[in-house]
């Protein structure tokens, strides 16, 4: 059960929305990317095993800080830089959704389309956990089926003659090919974050120092296999410009060889699967608002709850917060940002590991090889180099937001 968790939270809208963006950044080895990608959440996810096994809590990258640093205030900068990349991928999700996806069924502009979308995504978040949990297990089985999918009609694609499966290992001209891989890398990033999110379960498990690592290790090789024969199939049956040109690269795929589906059917799948990855993590950033109001480290009005129950204003500020963004970058940017953000708190989660290393517990836990962390930092480090000014500022912008919702609240 708790590896289909961590599956489900990787497995989300990112693949979808991304495979074209990544293709303009490396060209047709799209799956490099994803593979280094893989290899470098895999860095960050062993510092989390440890972690999440020596304190079985609730509480994630900001209780770790919190151990390691002794300081409340980069907790609070870590738990808000968390909050912050939930509502950036949403908003990142509802520019896809807006795409070409959408325009099988109707034609509106992007942004307009976006922010309708941000709006229906904060109903379901008011409306309540039990629906948007249930929705969410239905919706991650279609995903998952859409990408199973898309292997299978690529691949009798390229069985009956068509595509070029040279086209797999092309890398975009006129780029050194390691900063070509490593850009598109940055992107792919997006598509394997949400196994953190499995950290708040931890406690919840039988003997977490077992289950845990097997699951999380599994999850994210089970996607990462899953994304890598997507992109290389993707790439061998598509031009690259093809796929570079349209917001939901996919149908493209699924529109060729022997197997093809109509396009409205797999873009509704496609919606589906943009759809729960923005109200997962739209669902996360509001009730991790909530949880930090309810400790007093946020403004006291964030914790108001609806008659219904739910973190009715957190809900009203994160969607704000996400229709601003929609309007402020593509797609691209907006993964970029996400990306960005966690890779502060993936940082800070490999050098809480090292820190609390001398840390000793009562109860047996996993331990990852000490170079690890230090592999993941620099790994971390040099993803952060190939985003662009405009992201970094973004991110700033988000954070400083936090700021100032701490000082407000030092001020009462």
């Amino acid at each position: 059960m708790l590896f289909f968790f961590v599956l489900g939270d990787i497995l989300g809208g990112g693949i979808y929305a991304l495979v074209g963006v990544v293709a303009g950044e490396v060209g047709g080895a799209i799956w490099a990317s994803f593979l280094v990608a893989l290899l470098l959440a895999a860095l960050t996810a062993g510092s989390y095993a440890e972690l999440v096994t020596k304190y079985p809590r609730a509480g994630g990258a900001a209780l770790y800080s919190a151990r390691a640093f002794r300081s409340p205030f980069l907790a609070f900068m870590i738990a808000f830089a968390v909050v912050a990349s939930g509502v950036t991928s949403a908003s990142a999700l509802a520019r896809a959704f807006g795409g070409d996806y959408l325009a099988e069924f109707v034609t509106l502009p992007v942004a307009v389309a976006a922010l309708a979308f941000i709006a229906a995504v904060a109903v379901v978040n008011f409306i309540g956990i039990l629906v948007s949990v249930r929705l969410n297990v239905v919706f991650t089985l279609i995903e998952l089926g859409g990408l199973l999918l898309v292997v299978t009609i690529g691949a009798a694609a390229l069985a009956s003659g068509e595509g070029d499966p040279g086209r797999a290992v092309e890398l975009k001209h006129g780029t050194e090919p390691l900063l070509a891989i490593f850009a598109g890398a940055a992107i792919a990033f997006y598509a394997l974050i949400g196994f953190e999110d499995s950290v708040n379960i931890a406690e919840e498990t039988t003997r977490p120092e077992r289950s845990y690592p097997l699951a999380l290790f599994a999850g994210l090789a089970t996607a990462g296999v899953i994304y890598i024969a997507v992109t290389i199939v993707a790439s061998m049956a598509v031009p690259t410009a093809r796929l570079e040109a349209s917001s939901g690269a996919l149908l493209e795929v699924v529109r060729i060889g022997p197997l093809a589906v109509p396009g409205k059917v797999f873009s509704a799948i496609g919606l589906i699967a943009l759809a729960n990855g923005a109200l997962i993590n739209m669902i996360m950033a509001s009730r991790l608002l909530y949880g930090m109001a309810g400790e007093g480290v946020l403004p006291a009005f964030l914790s108001r709850l609806s008659s219904r129950g739910t973190p009715l204003v957190a809900i009203v500020f994160t969607t704000l917060v996400a229709a601003g963004l929609v309007l402020s970058g593509d797609l691209g940017e907006l993964a970029n940002t996400t990306v960005l953000l966690l890779l502060w708190v993936f940082v800070a989660v490999n050098v809480s590991a090292l820190v609390l290393r001398s840390d000793r517990v009562d109860h047996p836990h996993f331990t990852v090889p000490y170079p690890l962390p230090l592999l993941g930092i620099a790994a971390c480090l040099v993803v952060m180099t190939q985003v662009e000014s405009a992201t970094w500022l973004r991110a700033a912008a988000l954070l400083g937001l936090g700021l100032i919702l701490w000082a407000a609240q030092r001020r009462m």
